[in-house]
């Protein structure tokens, strides 16, 4: 097929979404669809490896988590961040033609906080160790973009702090199984959001070097960032192989791409936007594995 025939397709596609002009549009594009899954997949792979039984794993709280952690919670982080970055995102260029910039209009707002009130329910739904970890993710969410902590602004806390894309699935193990998942599962997710958090903040290494923002990313430069990334997703399988093998092996793929990417030339403002997909396919592929052993009982 050609880029023509491909660009007309993806253009009908578009022509179906919603537009930013509306305030439901808006609140759309604010929600950063094509990274739904990294708060909602999270909380698929959490139930499935939870669930002793089909019941379990569609039980009314996996799917009320899996649906507000897909949508609800993507406007209220995003929202958030926008709001708190509305100025610096004046001079980024992902605000033209892949993002939102912040509408500073009163139902935003509210719809911005509503989002953040929905979640909250879920204290009289959790148990004791998933209010914590709720807790937890809040606190990060909030904190990563708004004072007095504001963790995108402190080099090594910025990465840290985007465990808060691991916690949807902790959540949703807990409120299945009880209980937290091993240690080792928490551990390597959440040195694979550090690696992929740093990733996505290369193609944002210039516009914050000029807004004046401290990142991980911008300490580091380009190179020893890619470098960086790579360290975490090696200890992300190293943590993940404790788990299983197979989970291990799985992860390896990031450090392979993230030098692929490093050495062979191609753009990481192009590469950035294939992670999506690549994320999407292995959080597919542990899910499948997960059913399996649901299913047919065979944990190999």
């Amino acid at each position: 097929m050609s880029d023509n025939a491909v660009r007309t397709r993806l253009e009908s596609v578009a022509s179906y979404l919603p537009s930013e002009e509306t305030r439901l549009g808006y609140l759309f594009w604010l929600s950063r669809p094509r990274f739904w899954l990294y708060l909602g997949g999270p909380v698929i792979v959490g139930a499935t490896f939870a669930a002793n039984d089909v019941a379990e794993l569609f039980s009314p709280i996996a799917v009320l988590l899996l649906a507000y952690f897909t949508v609800p919670a993507n406007v209220f982080l995003y929202g958030v961040n926008d709001a708190f970055d509305a100025d610096i995102d004046e001079e980024n260029p992902k605000k033209d033609d892949q993002e939102v910039r912040y509408r500073d209009d009163i139902w935003v707002a509210v719809a911005v906080a509503m989002s953040g009130a929905l979640g909250g329910m879920f204290i009289f739904l959790l148990p004791s160790a998933g209010t914590q970890v709720l807790a937890l993710w809040f606190l990060l969410a909030v904190e990563y973009s708004a004072p007095p902590l504001r963790f995108k602004t402190t080099p090594l806390l910025d990465s840290i702090s985007n465990g808060l894309y691991i916690l949807p699935g902790v959540i949703a193990f807990t409120a299945v199984a009880g209980e937290l998942p091993p240690l080792f599962a928490i551990v390597a997710g959440w040195l694979w959001t550090m690696g992929m958090h740093t990733f996505s903040a290369i193609p944002d290494i210039e516009p914050d070097r000029e807004a004046g923002i401290r990142t991980t990313a911008t300490v580091l430069g380009k190179r020893r960032t890619y470098y960086y990334c790579a360290a975490c997703w090696l200890a992300a399988a190293a943590a993940f192989s404790q788990v299983h093998v197979l989970f291990g092996a799985l992860l390896l793929l990031y450090p392979v791409l993230v030098f692929g990417i490093a050495f062979s030339g191609i753009d990481v403002d192009d590469a950035y936007w294939w992670y999506p997909a690549i994320n999407t396919l292995i959080g597919m592929t542990m899910t499948m594995g997960g059913l399996w052993v649901l299913l047919f009982g065979y944990g190999g």
